[in-house]
């Protein structure tokens, strides 16, 4: 089955942020119930304790706890073993269900309310201001010790502002992010974009569909670098606390950015009409010097170039480090779980150290866990670690939904060498307005 990346995912679903307000159950009366501090094994303790502990007090041991799983097949058969393995040292039957993160939420809008829905359920970091507003997820309170082995941008993407209170919704299992796959047999790894530039100058030939660097044109997933290394931004604040009415894509380093993204298309460069089928067919077909991607493409990448493929962290901007647009998914307890303690406790198990290496063995998902991610023996998904590094979260607020069709059309107009700061300012003043228009500033 196809690998789904976060970025495909979040722009599957988009919600109507204040009808789902609206719709929201009783968070203050539940969460009376339910928030306490948790006090959890650690990922070595093999002990098969029956009683787990919120403020002193004793929280009796759960007979049974339900997730939902990805459809994926090897996610989910990774899954299955780490559940059996909690099983076992806990004592609890751990019940793993298998559902697509696509159906999961309006499933559990559903199911929830009826006691038919998971204590855990799997979902990309960016849908987490709609789940919020759904009403869908518990805040966790976890020990600061229990989160020390995540790395930082995991850990920043499970946080998130509601009616002023910053607090984690999850426990990070997988994270991505993309750089410069390229094929060594036509060009020398990319250090900088000048680099890249480049090379896309010294072998691109459009009449016999060679070149030398492809990306698509259309996508502020890819292009977000050349706008964030300039100083351009998507949302003010910080991560999980954004300023939505601080829209910063057409200020003055994002208007560099995009003439140096300008600079790449037309004029015998790259067609402005290319898709990802095009680049991944020419790319496949050893045509292609390079271009811009994320793991979830590595099988095909390598069935079909072997040894000639490998893969560079996106290549300096501006004279720093590209600053890549990074996704997460996590475990979020749900809203409707009457066992909050122990489902965070099987999320921190199913995340730490020695399962995330056996999720990766059996998935091929990028862990959360910095030593996990440090062991890989990989020289490509070694590449993606120190890429990761350097990222930023995709913004979780559900305003970011007004965003990503409009600056795609911008990129296009750009591509098509369109005037940069009208082609900018057009897309974020159309950007406000949508949010104004949503209700959701």
């Amino acid at each position: 089955m196809k690998k789904q990346s976060l970025f495909s995912l979040m722009t599957a679903l988009l919600f109507v942020v204040t009808l789902l307000v609206a719709c929201a159950p009783d968070r203050e009366e539940k969460n009376s119930e339910n928030t306490g501090s948790n006090s959890n094994e650690t990922e070595n303790n093999t002990e098969n304790n029956t009683e787990n502990e919120t403020n002193g007090e004793e929280i009796d041991k759960p007979e049974e706890l339900t997730i939902w799983a990805n459809d994926e097949e090897e996610q989910f058969e990774a899954i299955e073993k780490i559940a059996a393995d909690y099983e076992e040292q806990e004592g609890i039957t751990v019940n793993v269900v298998e559902k697509s993160m696509l159906d999961q939420l309006d499933e559990l809008a559903l199911a929830g309310p009826e006691g038919r829905g998971p204590d855990l359920f799997f979902q990309p970091h960016d849908r987490t201001g709609d789940i919020v507003a759904q009403g869908l997820a518990q805040p966790l309170d976890i020990d600061e010790s229990d989160l020390d082995g995540y790395s930082e941008a995991s850990l920043e993407s499970v946080q998130y502002e509601f009616e002023g209170s910053m607090d984690i919704y999850g426990v990070p299992a997988v994270i991505e992010t993309y750089g410069i796959f390229y094929n060594k047999d036509i060009i020398d790894e990319p250090q900088t974009i000048d680099d890249l530039l480049m090379a896309l100058e010294e072998h691109t030939d459009a009449s016999k569909e060679q070149f030398g660097f492809l990306m698509k044109p259309n996508d502020l997933y890819f292009a977000y670098p050349f706008f964030k290394n300039y100083g351009g931004y998507i949302f003010g604040g910080e991560s999980g606390s954004y300023d939505t009415s601080d829209i910063g894509l057409d200020n003055e380093g994002a208007i560099e950015g995009g003439e140096l993204f300008q600079s790449f298309f037309g004029k015998g460069l790259i067609p402005s009409s290319t898709t990802v089928d095009v680049i991944d067919g020419l790319f496949t077909e050893g045509k292609v010097g390079a271009v811009v991607n994320g793991p979830w493409s590595i099988p095909s990448y390598k069935d079909a170039l072997g040894d000639s493929l490998a893969f560079a962290p996106f290549p300096d901007v501006n004279g720093e480090p590209a600053s890549t647009l990074v996704g997460v998914k996590a475990w979020l307890v749900s809203y409707y779980s009457e066992d909050v303690e122990w489902a965070t406790d099987l999320a921190l198990f199913m995340t730490n150290e020695e399962n995330q290496q056996h999720y990766f063995e059996v998935a091929g998902e990028l862990p959360t866990n910095t030593d996990a991610l440090e062991g890989i023996d990989d020289p490509i998904f070694s590449a993606f670690s120190e890429q990761i590094e350097n990222g930023v979260p995709m913004p979780s607020t559900p305003q970011m939904s007004q965003v990503w069709e409009p600056m795609n059309d911008a990129l296009q107009f750009l591509a098509e060498d369109e005037e940069v700061p009208s082609v900018l300012e057009e897309a974020v003043n159309y950007i406000h307005d949508n949010i104004e228009a949503s209700g959701a500033q």
